[in-house]
């Protein structure tokens, strides 16, 4: 028996021998216990189990304050009895709020930002790639196989003040693909006979890049060379020349030669498109190429009069393209349902708003009367949202796809600036914060002077919120800070609204004298507040900023609302509002997304 050294035996040891005489207790080894050898181990009030000694508790899950509440790794997750959910901890919901029930102003939030994108289809990087070294094929239009009217048309009409014009990258994917330069092979298990008949394409390619003619140029020429070998249509400009001669010689006198053209209320190319402003912007490019190549082209829209709408499609000179809405079209094919039988390319344009729930209905009624005698049917796009890709899937399981490398992205000429409304000094108040950007677009304008003196530039500035309620709220808010602002929705008049887009789809340059207010503001901007109305195909070339008042719901409506801007190579500028009620962090994600280059999905 010997003396036991002070601090050879931990204090838990030594509590359990107090019943004993603590100068004669009888050890063998004066090594310190296997508790005291992981001494410094143990730390906290709940010191962790040596890795030696099973732990009383290795039955039941470790408690969520532990230090291995949380394990990483690939088998953290492993012999739990409980869902892996944070019961002490606050929620998302929870945690974005104060005492008094309102949302905190970047409170902390567990849950990863919003993934919006989630309703785009994902295009695979191979085949992004795949795309790019096509498009090396074709450097400029006269590689095409268009005939020599179009290409005069193109180059002489539509692009006569411009010099060397290159095609966009859609329009090197598309033109090709849709005149038959890029043979498709057939599919696995399909005859080659079969491939030959493909005849649906998809065309998915970003804003701005060009879609009208990548879409418009292949079916000119499909109508030309159908006209050419149109036995109805020699006989009857025969018969008109032959009666004209005699008109002229004296032979005959009388009325004009009347007898109606074979393809009268019966085109052969059909547009269809969203909304009238839309079908305006297409006939307006489709009749500028007809000055040249010689084809007769209409509009059907609800802002024509019966009267007009009547002449246009009952002309007896005929019709070989139309350009119409889809409920409109389809009400005048209730009545005659030959309109659609000669119908040998369909394209519907915008295909994700006119296959959405309010225009499916009408648009695929359209689609299976033009069917049987279709050669081409085409979807035009600059979204391929999931729901239409699972219908042309399950519909067209033999359509082809053309989509560009940068779809579902933004460009990154496109600058995207957020404005925190919640602070100083607008305090969530977005009208004031919308005319301070407006005013501070201005001004950056005025300190750069226009060709001639004492005169600036006109910037043109949308504006775009999510209700139609608050187009007319905001407009009237602009003006009364001496802003010239006009709004723009469904319940405006529609004789107003193709008065209205002219200043925003114009080339034209618009300058003004340097005038100020009162209190020394620059009025040189011109702004137009609409809904989702003006975010689908229309071709605002001249604007360079957009003022998005409210979030967008969805990554679609992010894509094609910046779209305004920054179209056809151009730079332009975008700026949100962002207050309290509004993901931030879903900003943050598309701001990343843009400053990298990237698709959002």
């Amino acid at each position: 028996m010997r003396r036991l050294a002070s601090g050879s035996v931990c204090f838990s040891c030594r509590s359990t021998l107090l019943g004993l005489q603590p100068t004669t207790i009888p050890i063998r080894s004066a090594q310190p216990c296997l508790g005291q050898r992981y001494a410094s181990v143990q730390k906290g009030p709940k010191a962790r189990p040596s890795r030696m000694v099973l732990a009383d508790n290795v039955g039941r899950s470790p408690a969520r304050g532990g230090s291995r509440s949380r394990r990483e790794g690939p088998f953290g997750g492993l012999n739990r009895t409980v869902a892996n959910v944070d019961r002490g901890r606050p929620t998302a919901a929870t945690a974005a709020k104060d005492s008094r029930g309102k949302k905190k102003l970047g409170a902390a939030d567990d849950r990863k930002a919003l993934k919006m994108q989630r309703v785009l289809a994902p295009v695979s990087y191979g085949r992004r790639t795949a795309d790019k070294e096509r498009m090396a094929d074709f450097e400029s239009f006269e590689q095409f196989d268009l005939l020599p009217t179009v290409k005069e048309a193109l180059l002489g009409e539509l692009f006569k003040k411009l010099v060397d014009v290159k095609p966009t990258p859609v329009q090197r994917l598309a033109i090709p693909a849709l005149l038959g330069q890029h043979r498709f092979g057939p599919r696995p298990g399909e005859k080659k006979e079969e491939a030959e008949r493909v005849k649906s394409f998809l065309l998915a390619a970003e804003t701005g890049s060009g879609k009208t003619l990548a879409y418009l140029l292949p079916a000119i020429n499909a109508l030309k060379i159908a006209e050419s070998r149109d036995a109805d249509a020699k006989a009857w400009a025969q018969r008109r020349d032959a009666e004209r001669e005699l008109r002229e010689s004296g032979k005959v006198k009388g009325r004009a030669f009347d007898e109606p053209h074979p393809t009268m209320a019966r085109p052969k190319v059909v547009i269809l498109v969203p909304t009238a402003e839309l079908a305006m912007q297409v006939t307006r490019v489709a009749k500028t190429l007809s000055h040249v190549v010689k084809f007769k082209a209409e509009m059907i829209s609800s802002d024509l009069k019966p009267q007009q709408i009547q002449r246009n499609i009952y002309g007896p000179m005929g019709i070989d393209l139309v350009v119409a809405t889809p409920h409109l079209l389809a009400s005048i094919a209730d009545s005659d349902p030959n309109v659609l039988s000669r119908v040998s390319h369909l394209i519907v344009d915008e295909a994700d708003s006119l296959l959405d729930r309010s225009f499916a209905p009408v648009t695929t009624s359209i689609v299976e009367r033009a069917m049987p005698s279709l050669k081409q049917f085409i979807c035009c796009s600059a979204t391929i949202p999931r729901k239409m890709n699972n219908y042309l899937a399950t519909n067209y399981p033999k359509m082809h796809r053309i989509t560009t490398p940068n779809l579902h992205a933004i460009p990154r000429r496109v600058q995207l600036g957020v404005i925190d409304v919640s602070r100083d000094p607008y305090r969530n108040n977005k009208n004031l914060a919308c005319a301070e950007a407006i005013y501070t677009i201005g001004r950056e304008a005025a300190a750069h002077e226009g060709p001639v003196k004492d005169e600036v530039d006109v910037r043109r500035i949308i504006v775009f919120v999510n209700e139609r309620e608050k187009t007319e709220e905001v407009a009237a808010y602009l003006r009364s800070e001496k802003i010239d602002a006009q709004a723009l929705h469904r319940d405006t008049p529609e004789k107003r609204h193709g008065e209205i887009l002219e200043t925003f789809t114009s080339n034209e340059a618009l300058t003004t004298a340097v005038a100020k207010t009162k209190a020394g503001r620059i009025q040189n901007v011109k702004v137009l507040v609409v809904t989702d109305l003006a975010s689908r195909g229309i071709d605002t070339l001249a604007v360079r900023h957009v003022i998005l008042y409210d979030v967008p719901h969805t990554t679609i409506d992010f894509i094609h609302r910046l779209g305004r801007a920054g179209r056809m190579g151009r730079r332009g500028r975008g700026i949100v509002l962002a207050g309290n009620d509004d993901r931030k962090d879903v900003i943050a994600e598309v701001k990343r997304s843009m400053f990298m280059g990237q698709a959002l999905i």
